[in-house]
């Protein structure tokens, strides 16, 4: 800490950052300042070079500090797509594992875990993991404990699931530095409704019928559970059966009541979102993601990724390699 005991946090931009994810930190700590009437926090904006830095959304920030300019920030947050790094890894990379060392706390804010742990910085760490970039991050960094809640705080790393996990990463930092009242006060500003900490998971998207709202049954929930766990090794609904000690038959039923859809189908759509991700997000082989989510050939991966998506898995990264080419423009992130 520095001048008044102020806390200043670095952004440290990558071309691809979505905004929501700087604003939902920024706010509520311009806020706590606002209602506790000093300068109790302070942010700058950082890039690599200090060049200006394109958000997913197409706006331009202008970057106050070069990453290796940077001095007396607290916190440095690492903001980017999942496939952001820098132009010049081995300055970068060393650059972060310095501040690290130094005491300062790294911390990274949904696809900012990529470029984060790429570092080294991370080595022994648990990470927050966004739902979207499961699989994407497991097939990248498998040594690494990568976990669902939304918020993964240690004495010198932190880490936020998204814009939303942001907004109560800032809270608790305000809470921490100003008191519990100043804190459940920003949040009231912003119709926050409540403040999310560690050991919370995330909300994770469910196939439900129409009406039938966002909680899945039970049974039908501890099954998606075990899909989950096999996704490489593929588990069959028998199996599934026997250790929820239902039968087949209950498990089809509450399967489609709830979800519209055989288990089987639901559980090839989990397995084709998590390829997705590879797709998008890593350069494994076609091949190589075949077998991450448990097929021993690339042909009925084929199949059902065209089925599901309308391109085969090559045509669908052709088309996005075209699309950061063409537009010079990073996927859209979380």
């Amino acid at each position: 800490m520095h001048e008044e005991n102020r806390i200043t946090i670095g952004f440290l931009l990558f071309d691809g950052f979505p905004m929501a994810c700087l604003t939902s930190v920024i706010e509520p700590l311009r806020a706590a300042n606002e209602i506790a009437g000093k300068q109790a926090f302070g942010w700058v904006l950082v890039s690599e070079r200090g060049q200006k830095v394109q958000s997913s959304a197409g706006v331009g920030f202008e970057a106050a500090l070069a990453l290796t300019g940077c001095k007396d920030i607290d916190i440095l947050f690492l903001l980017s797509s999942p496939t952001s790094g820098f132009a010049d890894p081995r300055t970068g990379n060393g650059a972060l594992r310095g501040f690290g060392r130094h005491g300062t706390v790294l911390g990274g804010i949904s696809g900012g875990v990529f470029p984060l742990v790429r570092s080294g910085a991370m080595v022994d760490q648990p990470v927050s993991v966004h739902w979207c970039y499961e699989a994407a991050f497991e097939a990248e960094f498998p040594d690494i404990d990568a976990r669902s809640e939304v918020i993964v705080r240690t004495d010198t790393r932190w880490t936020a699931a998204g814009a939303a996990a942001g907004f109560d990463l800032a809270l608790h930092l305000i809470s921490d530095r100003l008191g519990s009242e100043i804190a459940h006060e920003v949040a009231c500003w912003f119709q926050h409704p409540m403040m999310r900490g560690a050991g919370v998971r995330q909300k994770v998207p469910d196939t439900t019928a129409p009406g039938s709202g966002d909680q899945l049954p039970p049974l039908v929930a501890r099954s998606v559970e075990l899909f989950a766990g096999h996704l490489s090794e593929p588990i069959s609904i028998a199996e599934v059966a026997g250790q929820m000690r239902v039968t087949p038959r209950q498990i089809e039923r509450a399967f489609k009541q709830a979800t519209g859809q055989s288990p089987s189908h639901y559980y090839r759509s989990m397995r084709m979102k998590a390829a997705r991700q590879m797709v998008m997000y890593t350069k494994d082989p076609i091949a190589q993601i075949a077998v991450a989510v448990g097929y021993s050939s690339v042909t009925p991966l084929v199949s059902h990724y065209k089925a599901a998506f309308g391109l085969s898995p090559a045509e669908d990264r052709r088309r996005i390699n075209r699309f950061r080419v063409e537009d010079n423009a990073p996927l859209p992130s979380i």
